[in-house]
């Protein structure tokens, strides 16, 4: 399924939370039940709904209910339970809005960063919640509100975790000096040894020397910040081991809301890239086939968020110049050194209106010999590089936008696997002989374009990436300024 990118979800608690429609459900007497008109909201319309009551008993359970979700479902940084009114209208209210906190996100349409491409589908939690009540399922059916994705259940287990590691007081900062390696002895190795064992059960926190079982836990704390695995203890690791609980609890936070983002259901087979990480995997039945380094856009030149799919690989790509590189960049290096452009297999197109635009030939394009190409709004895309210096380094964001790949033919071979025209053999003399050619893929396949800053595994252990579009703190910003508006209003 492709998520149109174009459609937006209608969240707004007055559009579908009104004192009539809430009366038409969940009257506390027939007379009231009767009495409700029914509210039509934008889009979608909301049925008609039969009508029931909500028991003192249901009352109670909803409000615990969803007192005890928002903490879990990381609603809220605060874990400590908050009282939930039992007024009728002010618990369905809630009630309401926490299932289209949980199931769809906190932002509203004009919430969203242009980069930030995918929306949440349109979810009306009326009918569900309705039947709920009816059937006295109301445990079920918060328990069904979350995404369906072990992903977002991981990143569950981690919230839990590391809340309780902040109740527990959380972790000392550790002080800066001299790389910190095997051999080494003191307090600072007392103190990283203590540091590390907090997140780290396989770690005997005593002692004060940097052993062999030290080295190895610096390594697997590297693993999961995507540090380079040296062993060692320099100023970037240090750096990462003193971010504050506080600020990982807010990590996870933000990346379970991208979770709710993602469509109902997610192709089993895909190219899912983790942008922040800058890594690609390749999924089939749901299971990682293939993975390989990636090369995302730098901070300035971001990588956006977005589903599309893959419907088309170009062999022996030429490059044309988007106007903004050739603007920013490449006329005035020409400028500087003149013959750059030709020495660099860069032809000067007319463009008909009195324009100029810029191509690089295959031979010496920018994108390598293979192009992949899903539909977007962004004219971003997968290629293969001749910079292949860049994959050997772990901070992979320096493109202009586009996903680099470490290996490209490989992702083309395996995505063409079931087009007849296009056996291995065939895609291997294609690009020998250097013609420029466009092989559709019989299957087209969907395409991810994600931003996780923090992804667990099934024991509830998180692996954090930097936040280098700082677009964590943007979307905590903007649900606190949105939430801050839904108080006032209230008043």
């Amino acid at each position: 399924m492709r998520l149109n990118s174009n459609s937006l979800p209608v969240r707004s608690a007055a559009g579908l939370v009104r004192a009539a429609t809430i009366g038409a459900l969940l009257a506390t007497t027939p007379l009231a039940a009767q009495q409700a008109a029914p509210v039509q909201p934008a889009a979608p319309p909301v049925p008609a709904m039969p009508r029931t009551e909500l028991s003192d008993a249901q009352a109670r359970q909803l409000a615990e209910l969803i007192d005890r979700d928002a903490v879990a479902q990381g609603l809220r940084e605060d874990a400590a339970p908050h009282a939930v009114s039992l007024d009728r209208e002010a618990l369905v209210g809630a009630a309401l809005d926490h299932a289209r906190a949980v199931h769809a996100g906190r932002l509203a349409t004009s919430d969203f960063q242009p980069e930030w491409g995918i929306r949440p589908q349109q979810y009306d939690p009326l009918p569900g919640f309705a039947d709920a009540v009816r059937r006295d399922r109301l445990s079920a059916w918060v328990a069904s509100l979350p995404p369906p994705y072990a992903g977002y259940d991981t990143l569950v287990a981690g919230l839990a975790r590391y809340r309780a590691l902040a109740a527990a007081g959380g972790w000392k900062a550790q002080a800066t000096g001299p790389e910190l390696k095997l051999g080494a002895s003191g307090a600072r190795v007392a103190a990283l040894r203590q540091r590390l064992a907090i997140e780290d059960s396989a770690l005997d926190g005593s002692g004060d020397r940097y052993d062999a079982a030290l080295v190895e836990a610096v390594r697997r704390a590297q693993r999961r910040y995507g540090l380079n695995p040296v062993g060692s203890a320099g100023a970037q690791t240090i750096a990462a081991l003193n971010v504050p609980v506080a600020e990982r609890v807010r990590q996870i936070m933000a990346n379970m809301e991208r979770w709710r983002w993602l469509p109902a259901d997610i192709e089993k087979n895909r190219v899912q890239v983790n942008i922040a990480a800058a890594v690609l995997t390749v999924f089939q039945g749901d299971a990682p086939v293939m993975s390989m380094k990636a090369v995302t856009g730098r901070p300035g030149d971001e990588t956006p968020m977005l589903v599309s799919q893959i419907h088309s690989i170009v062999l022996n790509p030429p490059w044309n110049v988007p106007s903004s590189i050739a603007n920013r960049e490449l006329w005035p290096k020409e400028k500087a050194k003149p013959g750059y452009l030709k020495r660099n297999g860069f032809r000067v197109i007319d463009t008909g209106d009195g324009g100029k635009r810029l191509q690089q030939s295959s031979e010496n394009s920018a994108l390598g010999k293979f192009k992949f190409d899903f539909d977007n709004n962004f004219s971003v895309y997968l290629h293969d590089t001749p910079a292949q210096a860049g994959f050997a380094r772990f901070d992979r964001l320096s493109s202009h936008g586009c996903v680099r790949l470490e290996k490209p033919a490989d992702l083309a071979k395996l995505l063409l696997k079931t087009t007849p025209d296009w056996p291995a053999a065939t895609i291997d003399s294609t690009v020998t002989a250097g013609k420029t050619v466009r092989a559709k893929v019989a299957d087209p396949v969907a395409v991810y374009l994600l931003y996780w800053t923090a992804f667990a595994n099934n024991a509830g252990q998180v692996s954090f990436r930097a936040d280098p579009y700082k677009w964590d703190g943007t979307l905590a910003a903007k649900i606190e300024a949105r939430s801050a508006r839904q108080a006032l209003a209230s008043r």
